[in-house]
């Protein structure tokens, strides 16, 4: 229930606003002086305050300014008497939200504007438990793992979230779980009430990408038929992510630098120069200095993304997370599809531990979510595990003349489990050492 405060030293205002909010299902306290009021305050936290311009004790400025440093949550409107106006104005400008002249010869007007300011904090609590449920969802705690270089890890992005740090380069293999790092600097930083926005730029065509980064002007070009701002302003004073940063191409590179240097940047068709306040996180699976060895990634702007490396281990090489992940992720699933999986069976979680896990996190939280979802006893035996597992080390069946298959349902079987294991179609077709077109031909995708 919606909860006011009602601090006024005239005890006939004070009953007739208890007794008309009371109609609307309002929780309604009482007090008849400032002292008073902070008091009840304190107590009972109420979503809105009615408050007085002038009380007995003290200014109900003095009090506004007390609630605005003890409870900022709480919505205050001021009741001011006719001919107060320039105080009430004082009072908005000190954070008040609306103001009410007494007499109240329209009892229909305060129930609006109570019954608007009781939105707003309805609005408000929601946006705090969202908030919350990120940093739950997102933060370092996420990141699972006994073994020394999570503990390090997550020491290390508590440390990076909360420091001034502008832009932070995420490095390792697909899977590692870069985007979850990138959202835990986010969400465990001062700019997490601030917008985070991922962009995945291997999706954006070289030809979009200063209009998609930078925003265009109308008129810019001939389908600009309005303004737009791009994802470096959408991100001002909050997080831009930048995943697979390696896949930019030279003339993307060099159009970014400038913005990284200094940000600030011009939309496409304007002339005006736009400074923003961003973050920068970048992530990329492919080792940025050898691209610039290459000569295909620029060495200015690897340096200027290197100022803060982050680089993660492979699962293989930090074998005491597979199965505090894999525990984990069963909870996690178990709940999500009201199954009572318990766990492990001793010789699934041998099978688990010894695998080298190419997909990394990524492909076992896909392995675990699909036997979970599929399991139908109270734990995963090892002849739950797929065929690679639960057939280590075991002799080959025989293979009747109905089972034979043609070369081609071989290679799309073979294909579509490179594919599962590793999870990402670019990287699958990478291992493979095919094209992402070749790749999609072969497995009719």
């Amino acid at each position: 229930m919606d909860s006011v405060l009602v601090i006024d030293d005239e005890k006939n205002i004070r009953a007739l606003l208890a007794k008309v909010l009371s109609q609307d299902q309002v929780e309604v306290y009482s007090a008849g002086t400032g002292a008073e009021g902070m008091q009840m305050a304190d107590e009972h936290e109420p979503d809105l305050v009615l408050l007085d311009l002038r009380l007995p004790d003290t200014s109900g400025l003095e009090v506004l300014r007390l609630l605005r440093a003890r409870h900022p949550e709480a919505i205050v409107i001021m009741m001011t008497a006719f001919g107060q106006v320039e105080s009430a104005v004082e009072a908005i400008k000190s954070g008040a939200t609306d103001y009410l002249e007494k007499p109240f010869d329209r009892l229909d007007k305060l129930r609006m504007a109570v019954g608007r300011a009781l939105e707003e904090s309805r609005a408000r609590r929601e946006i705090h438990r969202l908030r919350e449920l990120q940093e739950k969802m997102y933060g370092a705690d996420r990141l699972v793992g006994d073994s020394s270089f999570t503990r390090g890890l997550r020491d290390l992005i508590r440390q990076l979230a909360a420091s001034e740090a502008l832009t932070i380069l995420v490095q390792g293999e697909t899977g590692t779980g870069k985007e979850l790092v990138a959202r835990a600097l986010h969400y465990g930083s001062a700019r997490r009430e601030l917008p985070l926005i991922e962009v995945n730029c291997a999706a954006i065509p070289d030809t979009l990408f200063e209009s998609e980064l930078f925003g265009h002007e109308k008129g810019a070009f001939t389908d600009a038929k309005a303004g737009k701002k791009g994802l470096m302003e959408l991100a001002d004073r909050g997080t831009l992510f930048l995943d697979e940063v390696s896949e930019m191409s030279a003339g993307s590179q060099a159009k970014f630098l400038r913005c990284l240097q200094e940000r600030v940047f011009k939309r496409v068709g304007g002339t005006r120069d736009i400074k923003v306040d961003v973050r920068v996180i970048a992530a990329t699976n492919r080792p940025l200095e050898q691209l610039v060895k290459e000569g295909r990634f620029r060495e200015d702007l690897y340096y200027r993304l290197n100022v803060i490396p982050v680089t993660l281990v492979p699962l293989r090489e930090r074998r005491e997370d597979i199965l505090p992940l894999a525990r984990h992720f069963l909870a996690e699933y178990d709940a999500a599809f009201h199954k009572r999986i318990r766990g492990f069976a001793p010789d699934a979680e041998r099978q688990l531990s010894s695998d080298t896990w190419p997909g990394n996190v990524r492909e076992l939280k896909n392995l675990i979510e699909r036997l979970v979802l599929l399991g139908t006893s109270e734990r995963i035996e090892v002849s739950d595990l797929p065929r690679p597992f639960a057939a280590k080390g075991a002799a080959a069946p025989a293979v009747g003349a109905d089972e034979l298959q043609t070369l081609e349902n071989l290679e799309r079987s073979y294909i579509l489990r490179v594919v599962d294991r590793v999870g990402n179609k670019s990287e699958a077709a990478r291992i493979l050492g095919i094209s992402r077109q070749t790749l999609r031909r072969k497995i009719g995708a």
